[in-house]
C-alpha cells in the first residue's frame, strides 16, 4: 500500500498543472493565501480550464456596458421606441382635447348668443325653455331610433328616482332662463358663478356636512366679486338677478337629489341626460302653458317674425339644438380628462361667454363691474381646486395621479352642465361636487 501510495504521489506530481485563464473582461481572482486556487463550481462562470476547453482563436466579446441609468442599450432601445411610438399617440390625445374644449366652448357662446337674441324679440322664456328640452329629447330619440346610441334599459325605480332630480332641473332651467331675458348674458353667467357657495352652504346647513376652511376661505372671493358686480350693474333687474339666484340653488339640491337617489343606477352619461331631458320636458309643459299659454305665444311669435324676418325662425331653432350640442360635446370631452382639467376649461368657458356676449351686444361694462367679475370667476377656480385636494381625494384616500373617471356614472344635466364625476380609487365609488 506504501508503494502504492507512492505511486499515487509521484503521478499526481508529474501531472503538469493546468493554467488557468481569464475569460474576456473579467478581472482574475486572487487565490486566498497567495497559492494557486482549485477549481470550483462557484468558479465555472469565472475561469475555465484550458486543456478541457478547445482553444479559441477569438476572444469572446466583450458584453456592453450598461448606461448611465444602469440600463442596457437593448432595454435603452426598447424604451426609446416605446417614447417613439407613444409621442405621436399622446401629441394626438391633446389635440383631440384641444378640439374637444375649443367645440365645447364655441357651442356654449353659440347657444348663449342665440337664445339672448331670441328673448330680446320673444320674451317667453317659458317657452323657450321648452323647446331647448323638447329639441334634446327629440335628437336622443331619432339616435336611439336610428341606434346611432344604444336605448337605456330603465324600469319604475329609475323613473322615480331621477323624478325629483327633474323637479330641480326644471326649475333650474327656467330660472336661468328668466334671468337671461331680463339681464345681460355676461351678469347672468357672473351670478350663476356663485353656485359653489350655494352648494357649500346648503351641504352645511341642511345636511350637516363639514368642510375644511380653505373651502371656506375660497367662497369668500366668489360671493364678493359677485356682490361687487350686482351693485355695479348698470342695468341691474331685480327680476333677472333673483332668476340666476334661484337657479344656482335649484341646480344644488339637483345635484343633491341625484346623488343620494341615483346612486347604482346602471344609465350612462348621455341616457341619463336624455332621460333626465324627456321627464323635465313633461314637467314643465303644462306650467308654460298656465303662466304664458298659446295666444301670447302666437302675438309674440308674429311680432316677432314681422321684426326680424324669416331669421328668427332660425335662431329659435338654433338656440334649441345648440343647447342639446353643447352638452352633448361636454360630456365626451370628459373621456379624455381629468375632473380638474375639466373645471379648467368650465372656469375658461364661462369668461369665453362672457366676453363673447359684451362684444356682440355691446354691454356696457363699467371697470368696478369687470373687477368684481373677474374676481368671482377666479374665485370659482379656485373653489374647484382647493374642494377637489383637499375633500375629494383625502375622503377616499386617492393621491391625484391615481383618479380615474367611471364612464357610466356621468350625470348631465341643466343650464349649465351638470357633470357628477365618479371616483374610482382603492375600489371606493363615490360622486363628486358639480364643478359647474
Amino acid at each position: 500500500m506504501l508503494a502504492a501510495a507512492s505511486s499515487v504521489r509521484l503521478s499526481t506530481a508529474a501531472t503538469p498543472k493546468l493554467a488557468f485563464k481569464p475569460i474576456g473582461h473579467l478581472p482574475p481572482l486572487a487565490a486566498a493565501g497567495g497559492g494557486p486556487r482549485p477549481l470550483s463550481l462557484s468558479a465555472r462562470p469565472l475561469y475555465r480550464q484550458v486543456p478541457f476547453l478547445p482553444a479559441r482563436t477569438a476572444a469572446s466579446p466583450a458584453p456592453p456596458s450598461a448606461t448611465a441609468d444602469g440600463a442596457r442599450p437593448v432595454e435603452a432601445a426598447s424604451a426609446a421606441a416605446t417614447t417613439a411610438t407613444a409621442a405621436p399617440a399622446e401629441t394626438a390625445r391633446r389635440a383631440k382635447i384641444g378640439v374637444y374644449f375649443a367645440t365645447w366652448w364655441a357651442l356654449n357662446v353659440i347657444f348663449n348668443i342665440y337664445n339672448k337674441k331670441v328673448l330680446n324679440v320673444f320674451p317667453y322664456p317659458w317657452l323657450t325653455s321648452t323647446l331647448s328640452l323638447a329639441a334634446g329629447s327629440a335628437i336622443m330619440l331619432a339616435s336611439w331610433a336610428t341606434r346611432i346610441a344604444k336605448a337605456p334599459s330603465t324600469d319604475l325605480d329609475f323613473w322615480k328616482a331621477l323624478s325629483p332630480v327633474a323637479i330641480a332641473h326644471t326649475i333650474g332651467h327656467v330660472a336661468a332662463t328668466v334671468s337671461m331675458a331680463k339681464v345681460a348674458v355676461s351678469f347672468t353667467h357672473i351670478i350663476k358663478s356663485g353656485e359653489p357657495a350655494f352648494s357649500v352652504l346648503v351641504s352645511r346647513f341642511f345636511l350637516g356636512e363639514h368642510f375644511p376652511a380653505p373651502v371656506y376661505f375660497s367662497l369668500l372671493p366668489i360671493i364678493g366679486g359677485c356682490a361687487l358686480a350686482a351693485v355695479t350693474e348698470l342695468n341691474f333687474n331685480m327680476t333677472g338677478f333673483m332668476g340666476a339666484m334661484i337657479s344656482n340653488l335649484a341646480f344644488v339640491f339637483r345635484n343633491i337629489f341625484s346623488k343620494k337617489g341615483m346612486k347604482g343606477k346602471s344609465v350612462s352619461g348621455m341616457n341619463y341626460y336624455a332621460c333626465l331631458s324627456m321627464l323635465s320636458l313633461l314637467i314643465l309643459l303644462p306650467f308654460a302653458f298656465a303662466m304664458e299659454g298659446p295666444k301670447l305665444w302666437a302675438a309674440g311669435w308674429h311680432k316677432a317674425v314681422a321684426e326680424i324676418g324669416p331669421h328668427f325662425v332660425w335662431w329659435v331653432a338654433a338656440q334649441s339644438v345648440f343647447y342639446h350640442l353643447y352638452n352633448q360635446v361636454s360630456y365626451m370631452s370628459l373621456d379624455e380628462i381629468s375632473p380638474l382639467t375639466f373645471s379648467v376649461g368650465n372656469t375658461m368657458k364661462r369668461i369665453s361667454v362672457i366676453v363673447a356676449s359684451i362684444i356682440i351686444f355691446h354691454t356696457p361694462v363699467q371697470p368696478i363691474n369687470a373687477l368684481g367679475a373677474a374676481i368671482a370667476i377666479l374665485g370659482t377656480f379656485i373653489y374647484s381646486q382647493v374642494h377637489f385636494t383637499r375633500v375629494l381625494l383625502p375622503i377616499h384616500g386617492c393621491k391625484s395621479e391615481s383618479l380615474k373617471l367611471n364612464k357610466s356614472f356621468r350625470f348631465f344635466s341643466g343650464k349649465t352642465v351638470m357633470v357628477d364625476l365618479a371616483l374610482e380609487c382603492s375600489n371606493v365609488m363615490s360622486i363628486s361636487e358639480d364643478p359647474l
